[in-house]
């Protein structure tokens, strides 16, 4: 019996009606219970209901999509993360059990059903998977305590940085922003990119350290508003393993996650898909993720930003000539990632705050760092 207070809430997906209305009298006094009528209508009853959906109890075989295919298509989207399966039918080869739990599926339930087990099944994974997700974010609440003073001062040392270059204080900001958005949209684009938790906090945060190495760059080459010269962009480009170097001579920290992916991002994040980018030439997926994310932000930003020798793209003309390749070659993937999201980007840039600070805090913080002492 669901002892809380909540009434959460219960999938039932079967082919067949009679199922669905035995397990839905078997629930519905303790459960808010919604029907899906085979594996296809069972994704879209998801898509719509994800965000309060507690638990599915999925049929093995139906007509069109089966049960197994609505797991992989789960998996392929990370909704098994945040909803529990539990798998139903009349079926007694073992061989279908595995294949089911190696899919994802947390339990399974024999037709004919008992009312008993079935109800206690469904409590115990339903509690199981609530204790897994407060101990979740019991971890996540103490990687963000961990870091946030680090993520602070990160902004600071940054928007300095910036401050040399000319540009608004809110490059940064951006640049962290689009990273985690683009990290989050592209695991649903691909099974083939994911990353711990750890990871989905400490990249954006090592985002904002993507540019340090330029404060060892020459204020007339930050600042020239013509083109570069040769020698004047080899310089620039020195911007990159200058940020590695600085990062990797910390003794005592080089280890730390967070200092480790930055260093990455730093060194990396110029790095282009096709091999043409610098300072290494990686090509692929020898360009770490994280560096792979930034890059693409950090081009997005920089194209719809005015700069000293340039005027700001808009953000339509932005999404064309990045899709078109004239920024660079990008991971297909990233790049489907990035197409995804580019109608909510303005909107989501407008409305940012990041770690509480504002464009106006960073840069009076900024200002106040680098404004000159007055003798004693």
């Amino acid at each position: 019996m669901n002892t809380d207070n909540i009434r959460h809430k219960i999938l039932i997906v079967d082919d067949m009606e009679v199922n669905r209305l035995i397990l839905r009298n078997m629930l519905e006094s303790d459960y808010d219970i919604e029907e899906a009528v085979d594996g296809t209508d069972a994704l879209k009853k998801i898509e719509e209901l994800k965000d309060s959906l507690d638990l599915i109890l999925l049929d093995w075989f139906m007509p069109g999509k089966t049960g197994f295919e609505v797991l992989s298509e789960m998996s392929r989207r990370w909704w098994r993360e945040d909803i529990p399966v539990i798998m139903i039918s009349a079926e007694h080869d073992e061989s279908y059990v595995v294949k089911a739990y190696k899919l994802g599926a947390l339990d399974y339930i024999q037709r004919p059903f008992n009312a008993a087990i079935v109800r206690h099944r469904v409590e115990t994974v339903m509690r199981l998977h609530l204790k897994e997700q407060r101990l979740a974010q019991i971890a996540a609440n103490e990687i963000m305590s961990r870091h946030r003073n680090n993520n602070m001062m990160i902004h600071v040392l940054s928007g300095i940085v910036e401050f040399r270059n000319g540009e608004s204080g809110m490059h940064v900001v951006h640049v962290q922003a689009l990273t985690d958005m683009l990290m989050r949209e592209i695991r649903n684009c691909s099974d083939k990119y994911r990353f711990t938790p750890e990871e989905m906090s400490l990249i954006p945060v090592a985002a904002a350290m993507h540019d340090i190495g330029k404060i060892s760059v020459p204020s007339e080459i930050l600042n020239k508003p013509g083109r570069l010269t040769d020698e004047e962009f080899a310089i620039m480009k020195k911007h990159t393993t200058a940020g590695y170097d600085m990062l990797n001579s910390l003794e005592g920290y080089r280890q730390d996650p967070l200092v480790r992916i930055a260093a990455q991002v730093c060194r990396s994040h110029h790095e282009r898909w096709d091999g043409r980018g610098y300072p290494d030439g990686l090509k692929g997926d020898d360009i770490p993720m994280a560096a792979q994310l930034v890059s693409l932000a950090d081009v997005y930003d920089a194209l719809t930003s005015e700069r000293c020798y340039k005027k700001a793209f808009s953000h339509e003309k932005t999404v064309e000539m990045i899709k078109n390749g004239e920024c660079g070659n990008f991971n297909p993937v990233l790049l489907e990632s990035f197409l995804n999201l580019a109608d909510d980007i303005p909107g989501n840039l407008d409305t940012i705050m990041d770690s509480g600070f504002y464009e106006e805090d960073i840069q009076k913080m900024v200002e106040r760092t680098l404004r000159p002492r007055r003798p004693d």
